[in-house]
């Protein structure tokens, strides 16, 4: 299995809390994130959601989809959102959030293994390409969060 380590990074002018409400409802996501094909609730997890489990479809600028539950591991509200994804993709996630003076700032930490066999095989050469749309989608991402909340996606 291919394992891949990326950071994204969006900067919203966008209240903290209203950043937080968005992503805190992966249900909502297809709404907003081109590349959110959808989002299925599986297990609604413990009252603040914590053992919550979703299946995600992705659709990328690449011609493939992926699919892999996340179960939540960690909610600090308005702090940080943790879980863990197995399928097609097994690993970890981990938004994190903080203020910069009027900007929002969301870091977002994936470490996955590819569980498609076609992917291990290609990684070698398709590495690049596999980082490349990862960072397409995440962009595409953060533009829709920002285009939701009305407000800007600052660079840099």
């Amino acid at each position: 299995m291919a394992e891949y380590r990326l950071t994204t990074w969006w900067r919203v002018e966008a209240p903290l809390e209203a950043v937080w409400e968005a992503i805190y409802h992966p249900d909502r996501w297809p709404d907003w994130w081109p590349g959110v094909e959808q989002v299925l609730e599986l297990s609604p997890g413990d009252e603040r959601g914590i053992g919550a489990v979703h299946r995600y479809t992705w659709k990328s600028v690449l011609p493939y989809r992926l699919s892999f539950d996340m179960r939540v591991t960690r909610i600090e509200r308005l702090v940080a959102l943790e879980g863990v994804a197995c399928g097609e993709l097994d690993g970890r996630g981990c938004w994190q959030f903080s203020r910069d003076g009027e900007l929002t700032v969301v870091r977002y930490d994936w470490q996955v293994q590819t569980g498609k066999r076609w992917m291990n095989w290609l990684e070698p050469i398709a590495r690049p390409l596999f980082r490349w749309n990862h960072d397409v989608v995440m962009r595409a991402g953060g533009l829709g969060l920002a285009r939701l909340l009305s407000a800007r996606l600052v660079e840099g």
